[in-house]
């Protein structure tokens, strides 16, 4: 946690990753974010993980340092309460994340009505308007059909919502984006971002349109090997899986002697005439006669004996280890000072992230936890809205909001 965005109010109206994972970014840089969910919780409050009592290990990742309020939606009431947090007046609030469709209650229209300043960051599926997810759109760019080995044909879909992740960032830096430009010209901005344009642009710019449409066609499935360069997975002589690359000249450089084979491979690129330090390409493509040396030699050496000495020369390389064992790898998980140990909603004390980013010289703050589900109610009502106690009573007894009893009791 830092406070780069102190003073910044967010109201985020959304569910599932990408849109309350731009909320969680904005929260972790010190802005004051207030999600708002049906009374009861939205579609993702009791999405998997859970807790052996039932609560979503999910919901409380993402949430965290946020603050909560608890609407009844069906009813206009409750909508016009929650377009009155969108678009609350201040300086440094009608800053709002949803992923709510582009027509209705929570449209640009009718919120830039009650504030014409208001940015907007609006979660899609299509561009369209067409519903998606992240793994329907990852379907559909093809990703799944080269992701595999190549003796097995079925379509392998990723577990990580990489375009889910990629697009809760990218409206964060967005929203962003847009209020250094209100600050500059005092308008309001509508920022549609589609999973559908997030990932079809990330393709092109990493040039698989180009590879695509001037190349082979579709690139082929290719295992574990990397595409354009050397690495791949190899086994080790005691039976350890570990990903071996080399992408610069200085990581294949220092592979060589660690596993004794420069003369093979100086003998390999004179008989094909070719220098695989000057050209990560042609590593690549000769890697079928590159391997089997590669393959060999590794499984000569144990693990730890390459260890120090990869250390040593720079070579990059990665274990293959189930997530139960990377928890106690420092470099990602034990003492790695992003993460503390804090009791959660579910009553779990765990380790939980803050900001991925450091920044040299600045205190970080520590984590906040997730609220409970209508925790700030009737705090929000009063702060953000001005209205009184009394008006907060009578909408609690109307059931138009909630608290955090009301809430654990659904």
């Amino acid at each position: 946690m830092y406070d780069l965005l102190k003073g910044l109010r967010i109201v985020e109206g959304a569910a599932f990753v990408a849109g309350p994972s731009c909320g969680l970014y904005l929260a972790q840089l010190g802005a004051e974010v207030i999600r708002f969910d049906n009374i009861g919780g939205g579609p993702d409050f009791r999405r998997w993980p859970l807790s052996g009592a039932g609560d979503s290990y999910y919901w409380e990742g993402l949430n965290k340092a946020k603050k909560s309020v608890a609407l009844d939606l069906s009813r206009p009431e409750g909508r016009e309460l929650a377009q009155r947090l969108a678009t609350a007046p201040g300086p440094d609030g009608g800053i709002f994340v949803t992923n709510f469709p582009v027509a209705g209650f929570l449209s640009y229209e009718a919120l830039s009505a009650l504030r014409p300043d208001l940015i907007c960051a609006r979660v899609m599926g299509w561009a369209d308007g067409g519903p998606a997810v992240d793994y329907t759109i990852n379907s559909a760019v093809g990703i799944p059909l080269i992701t595999g080995h190549p003796d097995d044909p079925r379509p392998v879909n990723h577990v990580l919502p990489a375009w889910d992740l990629l697009t809760g960032a990218y409206a964060a830096f967005a929203l962003v984006s847009a209020i250094l430009s209100r600050h500059r010209d005092g308008k309001g901005h509508e920022i549609r971002i589609p999973l559908s344009d997030i990932a079809a642009t990330s393709l092109a710019n990493l040039g698989f349109l180009a590879e695509t449409a001037f190349g082979a066609g579709d690139r082929p499935r290719m295992g574990n090997d990397l595409f354009g360069a050397f690495g791949r997975d190899f086994l080790t002589a005691d039976g350890t899986r570990i990903m071996l690359v080399a992408i610069t000249p200085r990581q294949w450089a220092g592979i060589q002697p660690v596993l004794g084979i420069v003369d093979q491979i100086a003998a390999l690129e004179a008989r094909l005439g070719v220098d695989f330090a000057a050209d990560e390409g042609l590593r690549f493509a000769h890697r079928d006669q590159l391997f089997p040396i590669f393959e060999a030699a590794m499984a000569q050496k144990a693990l730890s004996d390459l260890v120090p000495v990869f250390e040593r020369l720079g070579v990059c390389w990665g274990p293959y280890q189930p997530l139960s064992k990377a928890l106690q790898d420092p470099r990602l998980f034990a003492g790695n000072p992003v993460f503390s140990d804090i009791r959660h909603p579910s009553g779990q004390t765990y380790s939980a992230p803050g900001f991925a980013g450091t920044l040299p010289g600045m205190d970080r703050q520590p984590v906040r936890a997730a609220s409970r589900l209508g925790e700030h109610t009737d705090e929000v009502l009063t702060t953000v809205l001005g209205m009184s106690d009394g008006e907060i009573a009578r909408l609690h007894d109307m059931g138009m909001i909630a608290g955090p009893g009301k809430n654990e009791q659904i």
